[in-house]
């Protein structure tokens, strides 16, 4: 592949995590309850997907595991923020530094190793439409040659159009965060809605780390790198709508496909360019905030 068709193959790849722990995020954001915590479900879920992986051999009862492990710490954040009136931004926050404490902890009881655990049995994830990549002229590295969970994480996307827009859950839970009274007037309560959208986040936020451990084949302290940080701000820069976020997570994908790339061109000391995905995090918060504020100034 050519140089530009390489930055959008490694793009594709790069953007998987964070479109699917910004969709999950989406669904929590919807209700109106922002979900601090994607980075340690995130975590919870690469470690026990690729731990259960190395001794099932079974993917699929992996990835189980792995979202059960995560949704189990979101039904705990759910709970502690909707039912104990604890402020949600420190029961994220509590749950992050959760996720990273107990997976180190776990990760030398059961290997004896602090540090990176390499899992080189591991079955390899099967790359699909692989020769489509050649094939077709610029959309083949969009398009193809990627693993299930690219593909994965774009009919996920898709399902949670339909659900969200589509549904009459889909249309409870955007009232949750917007008219909760009308909810209730209806003898609906939108704490319930919180709560399964909690769940989901958890879900799609396990299924982003179970890509980043498994598709490695080890797991490595904090693997997540704050993917669950940029996933939030991929929900907001994409105008919390599905388009918007598939179109966000390739931006910022793009963003550190170069920065990898750059690192073998340009004579700068690599610490800077392994930045530029960081930079751009918070160039794209600075300009999202002054349009939002002019948007709302014209409102």
């Amino acid at each position: 592949m050519d140089t530009v068709s390489s930055l959008i193959f490694s793009a594709v790849t790069i953007m998987t995590p964070l479109l699917l722990a910004a969709t999950g995020g989406l669904y929590t954001e919807l209700t109106g309850m922002l979900n601090i915590g994607i980075e340690g479900l995130m975590l919870l879920g690469a470690f026990s997907s690729v731990v259960s992986l190395h001794f099932t051999h079974n993917i699929v009862l992996a990835i189980l595991i792995g979202t059960g492990s995560s949704m189990l710490l979101a039904a705990v954040i759910a709970s502690i923020t909707l039912y104990l009136k604890a402020n949600v931004f420190i029961t994220g926050l509590a749950a992050n530094l959760f996720a990273s404490g107990i997976t180190t902890v776990l990760s030398f009881h059961i290997f004896a190793n602090k540090g990176v655990v390499t899992f080189p049995e591991l079955p390899q994830m099967p790359v699909l439409f692989e020769r489509g990549t050649e094939a077709v002229p610029v959309l083949g590295p969009l398009l193809f040659g990627h693993t299930f969970f690219t593909y994965l994480s774009f009919i996920l996307l898709f399902l949670s159009y339909v659900v969200l827009y589509r549904t009459p859950f889909g249309f409870r839970l955007r009232a949750t965060g917007l008219y909760p009274k009308s909810l209730i007037s209806v003898g609906l309560s939108p704490k319930r809605y919180q709560f399964i959208a909690f769940l989901i986040s958890g879900f799609f936020s396990a299924v982003a780390g179970a890509m980043l451990s498994v598709n490695l084949g080890a797991f490595v302290p904090n693997i997540t790198a704050g993917k669950g940080w940029v996933a939030l701000v991929v929900i907001f820069l994409g105008q919390k709508r599905p388009v918007g976020l598939l179109i966000a997570s390739f931006i910022f994908g793009i963003s550190e496909a170069f920065s990898n790339y750059a690192q073998g061109i340009w004579h700068i000391p690599s610490d800077f360019i392994l930045a530029i995905p960081y930079i751009f995090t918070l160039v794209a918060i600075v300009f999202y905030s002054i349009y939002d504020y002019n948007r709302q100034k014209v409102e």
